[in-house]
């Protein structure tokens, strides 16, 4: 057997020849290395096999378990947010129930017309926006419900606005013009236009209404407004005059006192003379007129009121 021999320092190859016995040998001996190899890396790939995938198996449970407590905690979460949605539409429901009771109660208040302010039924509403052709309707989610119950509120919030401004504007106009009586006690002795003077007998033109009454009872303002005057006016004795607005002016004259001075802001009621019979009088009454404007007009459309 020759065994041939690579010298890279001597640049040349060299020849060894091995006998029979020693050949035999060296094969034995390369065998055994090969199967000592193969014996090493076949226990090697055994321990790899036997012990690291059990390991591997340990650390997926525990990953495992890790992930289904995070899911039961996500689930829990869920379900707390999902009642305090449900806790949330069921006040904001609640909350519509009511404005629905406040809006009838108003409109039935002011003697409006149901068809305009209606809070039975739900508002009318269309249009095709939104629309997708071949779209397939689903059942509505949260989001939806919550979307709708918003834009309720908002429309009974908008419909109770315009209500509450009509029955402020028809409280004020109430408050602000004249009507009721001028008096808390009393009776009409003279009316409003063409009467026999009681000094002279002759024709006159009376401006305003009188309510005879007992001296010293309360002249109550018919309508709220600013005092303008508070004295003496000839012919008219101790008088008050109320700016009302709206080129509306009244005048109580004949007092025997005053209870408001210029520049008072009077109520709908309050007392602001006491009955008298002062200035060109015949006894204890009440001149009353309502100015329109700067020109008189019959008080007593608004005494009917």
């Amino acid at each position: 057997m020759n065994v041939i021999v690579f010298s890279r320092r001597l640049g040349r190859a060299r020849q060894i020849e091995l006998g029979r016995p020693l050949a035999a040998t060296v094969t034995i001996a390369l065998v055994v290395s090969v199967f000592a190899g193969v014996l090493f890396a076949g226990v090697q790939l055994g321990r790899s096999s036997l012990f690291e995938p059990t390991t591997q198996v340990a650390e997926w449970g525990r990953k495992l378990e890790d992930q289904r407590l995070q899911v039961i905690e996500t689930k829990q979460e869920l379900q707390n947010r999902m009642d305090a949605i449900a806790s949330r539409v069921g006040q904001m429901n609640a909350h519509v129930i009511r404005l629905d009771a406040l809006g009838r109660r108003l409109t039935e208040m002011a003697n409006l017309d149901k068809g305009e302010f209606d809070f039975t039924n739900p508002p009318a509403v269309g249009g095709p926006e939104g629309l997708v052709e071949g779209a397939v309707a689903t059942s509505p989610d949260i989001s939806a419900m919550l979307d709708s119950l918003t834009r309720q509120i908002k429309d009974r919030e908008q419909q109770l606005s315009v209500l509450e401004s009509l029955i402020s504007t028809r409280n004020l106009n109430r408050q602000i013009v004249p009507g009721g009586r001028p008096v808390m006690q009393g009776w009409i002795s003279s009316y409003f236009g063409q009467r026999t003077d009681p000094f002279n007998g002759r024709t006159a033109y009376h401006r305003g209404v009188d309510f005879a009454g007992p001296a010293g009872s309360q002249v109550v303002a018919v309508a709220s407004g600013v005092v303008t005057y508070s004295k003496d006016r000839f012919g008219y004795g101790k008088t008050v005059e109320i700016n009302h607005g709206n080129g509306y002016v009244t005048r109580y004259a004949h007092n025997q006192r005053t209870l408001v001075t210029p520049g008072d802001t009077v109520q709908k009621g309050q007392a602001i003379a006491l009955i008298g019979s002062t200035g060109r009088s015949t006894g204890p009454h009440l001149h009353f007129e309502v100015l329109r404007n700067g020109r008189a007009v019959d008080p007593m459309s608004f005494v009917r009121q």
